[in-house]
């Protein structure tokens, strides 16, 4: 008899922990989140499908209110056949660069690589609408000479990676080592003239090495080119030909001066 009450007891207690796992589990809290994170390391995968992408930032007001809409847009990712994306502009300044961004929250529209910035309404129903109407096709794309995949883009990203990696320098000399603000600003700015020295060094290395200066440039010999016998031949003996017409040139023109001579003091003493 308490065996069999025991058999029950464990059929009934097994369906009953199955029914509160599902009721506490993920799924009774809602939808599980579909929002990709992108970092420097990801962010070329945006240059295929198509996808909706939020730069913003923890500390921002409007970054704040933002995302339950953005939470809740991310929901219709499957529905519309788009991927939804953020990203940390304070973790990744590099995407900040690349992408430009001045205002907070930021939304980009990504279709096969041509990027257009989102500018209405910041609720999950226009975000909808903008894909599903298709919206986006009356936007101006990004011009691709500022593209975040352009040469120019690509520097500006490398400039703000190294300005947060600055700061972050920065924050460690003075909190973890200890050292006063002055001393962490000495240190960059001998790096930064260090820096610019060597630079300079091999910019005129370079320069030297393209345009050599009069002083080092090697002496420049005509080539002469072998001359058959024969054209050598020729060749002087129109020399000599030449030096002999100048030579009966200067005496016809030293008997015409002496002509002149004698007539003007002829002229003279008939005077």
């Amino acid at each position: 008899m308490a065996a069999s009450v025991r058999r029950c007891a464990v059929a009934w207690l097994v369906p009953a922990a199955g029914l509160l796992a599902l009721l506490t589990g993920p799924g009774a809290l809602g939808k599980r989140s579909e929002v990709t994170v992108l970092t420097d390391g990801t962010w070329r995968q945006l240059l295929q499908g198509e996808w909706m992408i939020e730069f913003y930032a923890p500390w921002c007001p409007a970054c704040q209110n933002l995302q339950p809409e953005w939470e809740k847009f991310a929901e219709w990712g499957e529905d519309l056949e788009i991927n939804i994306a953020k990203v940390d502009v304070t973790e990744q300044p590099g995407l900040s660069g690349r992408f430009v961004i001045t205002a907070l929250p930021t939304i980009y529209h990504c279709k096969d690589g041509e990027f257009r910035r989102y500018q209405g309404q910041r609720t999950k129903n226009d975000f909808i609408s903008f894909i599903s109407d298709q919206e986006w096709k009356s936007v101006e794309p990004v011009s691709s000479w500022f593209g975040p995949c352009s040469v120019l883009m690509s520097s500006m990203s490398a400039l703000f990676q190294l300005s947060m990696w600055i700061r972050n320098c920065h924050n460690y000399f003075t909190e973890n080592v200890g050292m006063p603000v002055w001393g962490s600003y000495a240190i960059f700015a001998l790096a930064t003239l260090f820096s610019g020295l060597i630079l300079g060094l091999i910019m005129v290395f370079l320069a030297d090495c393209l345009c050599p200066s009069k002083r080092h440039r090697p002496q420049q010999h005509h080539y002469q080119k072998k001359l058959a016998p024969e054209s050598a031949r020729l060749l002087k003996k129109l020399d000599e030909e030449q030096e002999a017409d100048e030579e009966d040139l200067s005496d016809d023109e030293a008997e015409d001066k002496e002509l002149a001579d004698r007539n003007s003091s002829t002229n003279a003493s008939d005077l």
